[in-house]
């Protein structure tokens, strides 16, 4: 018993702590519950820890203490259950009359409403069926207005109106083609559609095709009608300056009763190339021009209607850009001579073409597109002229395309297009034309001197003297001649003015209507060039190798000095159609560029009357130089001399200008007087007296009247320099015939009276003098005479210049 109370007394402990445990577990198990926690946790630990009936237990005792908690609660509430109870029985009788009632009143309403319903379901199946009508209707009507917009494309597409077949097709898209109520409709649209509209991207871009290919025949016209415009206006302008020349000249020359003024023409085609800007949809349709920009527009805007702006403006720029390649294409079966005038049409046309586009197409093509094919056409332009001008060698040819670049250029200028590179090339090659043109006119001036016979030209119509005369300004009076008419020049005169008046015109027209307007002086150059290297030379050559005889000397300097008139006219003729006052090619002008041709031909001429000359004066052989009397009339030889003399101023006066005749004279009376003094000098001459000199005085006298006599002809210095043409001689005779020869030695004396002598031949020719008559200069033979002091003067006079030698 003991035993059993110690082992109760030592176990409460552990049982309390275990049962401080169960409790504490028991506590969480109800929290959970309580909570709606899961429960597996805790099922599984009791079967983990092996005590499943302890969680029983637990739970039964959760049971016990809810159960005792109800009934808690119903003991609680126990009053107000049974009230609840009692209230629901009397509701539950309440429910049953109302359940009656309800039957009853649906039994009179399922009575009274069978026949409302039953007209319900009438009216609500009328009511479909109308709506259904109503949308067959709607229907039929939608299809209706399809079929007309389709009816309608149709008739746009077979009339060629594909812009409005391309409307309508867009309002059937837009408008019927989801609403449609057929699907069988709507397959048809959906399929028929996009092939309608390939089929018009297809018609106009044939039509586009065709318009591609008649455009470039189209161009090549308008090309030249557009060059044949400008160079019309250009002659206009030269008419015009033509007129102002002819009014100026009238000026110049104080014709104070001639009436002029220059009537300007109204250009009626000026602009013309232009076109009228508002066209409405027929854009660029010109009927001067003959081109029509219809179809490319149509197709631009058909393509802007279906949405390929792009691709239609990248195909147009491709096309014309390879058309412009093609028409860069030169020929080389065809001379470019031939096929010029149509290469730079082709290309001005399509360029014409190309601004129209521009300004009219509605950014069809851009500013800067078009200025890189004009880049493009313009290096090619440049590279074909210098491979042609590189091949040319005739100065004509050139010409003749420079001035159609030229009219290409002021015709492309109006449309804005720069044209200065083109205009580079043509001034690049002027000193090439030049040489050409001075090389054509070498042989044409060979040609007109190896025909000259050197006769006087004779013309019997006054529109001969116009043409040979006046048209060059040559005449020496202003009074028309009586006809026929014996020219004093010959027939290589008015043909050399013709070949320089041409020379002058291609030369300015090579330099006018391109980028340099102040041309006179290179006009001039290559002028002076012409006259002093080509017709200059040709000149002397024809003087030193085809003039025969007097004659033709005498006309070759009769020539000249109408050729000096002539080159007068060419500086004018130069200056007025480069568009300068005359007075400043006045001022500017140089010296005769001919002078060595007209040296030579007067030096010629004076050799031959000189030989001439000699001839005769090969009779003072036959002088008496030792003669008792002097002679009266003159010696032989001068009597000759001036026979022939006067014969050839009778006929010299004639076709020789006065100064011509007078420097010829002058030359061969110079001639004469040395002849004479070379007489005396030379060994001919052993000695000679008083009486000799007195008659080559007399001489002397005779060709100085000669002199005086042809005063009527030249003005008082002309005559008087004739005369000193015989100085040295008479100078010399003065000295020997003098009282005081010794006055030679005065410096003051000898330059006014003995300027012309040389002292040398003084002394050689004083010492030939030997006369015994006292009168002059005393007596030079008996040794024990009284000297002569003029013999005397005279031996001081020879001592004093051999000293001086």
């Amino acid at each position: 018993m003991q035993s059993t109370r110690s082992r109760r007394k030592l176990t409460p402990g552990a049982a309390d702590a275990g049962d401080s445990g169960d409790k504490q577990e028991q506590l969480l198990l109800s929290s959970a519950i309580c909570d709606s926690e899961d429960l597996g946790p805790f099922v599984r630990k009791a079967f983990a820890s092996g005590r499943p009936e302890t969680l029983l237990h637990h739970l039964r005792h959760f049971s016990r203490l809810k159960e005792s908690e109800i009934e808690e609660v119903c003991k609680a509430h126990y009053q107000d259950f049974i009230l609840a109870v009692d209230d629901l029985r009397s509701l539950l009788s309440d429910v049953d009359s109302l359940k009656s009632s309800l039957y009853d009143s649906n039994s009179r309403l399922q009575s009274v409403a069978g026949p409302l319903l039953s007209s319900l379901d009438s009216f609500v199946e009328a009511q479909n069926v109308s709506k259904n009508v109503e949308s067959a209707l709607q229907s039929v009507s939608l299809c209706i207005k399809l079929m007309e917009l389709c009816s309608r494309a149709n008739h746009h597409l077979s009339n060629g109106s594909f812009y409005m077949a391309l409307k309508c097709l867009d309002s059937i898209e837009n408008e019927f083609q989801d609403k449609t109520p057929s699907s069988t409709l709507k397959r048809m649209l959906e399929s028929k559609i996009p092939e309608i509209r390939s089929h018009i991207e297809r018609k106009i871009s044939k039509e586009f095709g065709d318009w591609l290919v008649e455009i470039r025949v189209v161009s090549r016209n308008l090309g030249q009608l557009a060059i044949g415009q400008a160079s019309a206006a250009r002659q206009r302008e030269e008419d015009l300056r033509i007129k102002q020349r002819q009014a100026e000249e009238q000026s110049r020359l104080s014709l104070r009763d001639c009436v002029y003024a220059l009537e300007e023409e109204d250009d009626d085609d000026e602009g013309g190339l232009g076109g009228d800007e508002n066209d409405g949809y027929n854009y660029g349709n010109n009927g001067l021009l003959g081109f029509d920009l219809t179809p490319l527009y149509r197709a631009y805007h058909i393509h802007q209607t279906l949405g390929l702006e792009d691709r239609f403006k990248q195909y147009y720029f491709e096309n014309r850009k390879l058309q412009l390649t093609s028409d860069f294409q030169v020929s080389s079966m065809t001379p470019f001579l031939e096929s010029h005038q149509t290469f730079f049409a082709q290309i001005a046309g399509f360029f014409i073409v190309e601004d129209r586009v521009l300004r009219t197409g509605g950014g069809l093509i851009s500013k800067m597109e078009v200025e890189n094919l004009w880049e493009t056409a313009v290096s090619k332009m440049c590279a074909v002229l210098e491979d042609q001008f590189s091949r040319m060698q005739t100065a004509n040819h050139l010409l003749l395309i420079k001035d159609y670049v030229s009219l290409l250029g002021v015709t492309l200028r109006r449309y804005g297009y720069a044209v200065g590179a083109l205009l580079d090339v043509l001034s690049k090659h002027r000193d090439k034309y030049h040489e050409l043109l001075l090389s054509d006119c070498r042989k044409q001036i060979a040609e007109a001197l190896a025909a000259d016979k050197f006769e006087q030209m004779l013309m019997k119509k006054e529109y001969e003297y116009s043409m040979n005369v006046l048209s060059f300004q040559i005449q020496t009076s202003d009074i028309v001649p009586a006809f026929p008419y014996v020219a004093p020049f010959s027939s290589t005169v008015p043909d050399c003015c013709r070949i320089v008046r041409s020379f002058i015109e291609d030369s300015v027209s090579f330099m006018s209507h391109g980028g340099n307007l102040d041309f006179y002086d290179v006009v001039k150059k290559y002028l002076d060039r012409l006259l002093s290297e080509v017709l200059d030379g040709a000149l002397l050559k024809i003087i030193s190798s085809s003039v025969h005889g007097v004659s033709q000397a005498m006309q070759v300097a009769a020539n000249m000095a109408v050729l000096e008139r002539a080159c007068d006219f060419f500086f004018r003729h130069a200056a007025q159609l480069s568009g300068i006052p005359l007075r400043m090619a006045e001022r500017g002008r140089r010296q005769f560029p001919l002078s060595k041709a007209r040296d030579a031909a007067e030096e010629m001429l004076s050799g031959m009357l000189k030989t001439k000359v000699d001839g005769f004066m090969t009779l003072i052989e036959n002088v008496n130089w030792m003669t008792d009397e002097p002679l009266q009339g003159g010696n032989e030889y001068v009597n000759e001399v001036l026979i022939y003399l006067e014969t050839l101023v009778s006929t010299a006066q004639q076709i020789l200008p006065p100064q011509v005749l007078k420097r010829v004279l002058q030359d061969v009376l110079s001639h004469i007087s040395e002849k004479i003094v070379d007489t005396l000098l030379g060994d001919l001459v052993k000695r000679f007296n008083v009486n000799a000199i007195i008659a080559i005085d007399v001489d002397i006298r005779l060709l100085e009247s000669f002199a005086d006599n042809l005063a009527p002809l030249f003005s008082d210095g002309d005559a008087n320099q004739l005369k000193n043409a015989l100085a040295e001689s008479r100078q010399l005779i003065n000295l020997l015939l003098s009282s005081h020869p010794e006055n030679f030695l005065n410096p003051v004396i000898r330059e006014r009276s003995y300027n012309a002598l040389d002292y040398r031949k003084v002394v050689t020719i004083s010492e030939k003098l030997r006369d015994p008559s006292d009168r002059l200069f005393g007596t030079f033979g008996s040794r024990g005479a009284k000297q002569n002091p003029k013999k005397k003067s005279l031996d001081a006079l020879i001592k004093r210049l051999r000293d001086v030698s």
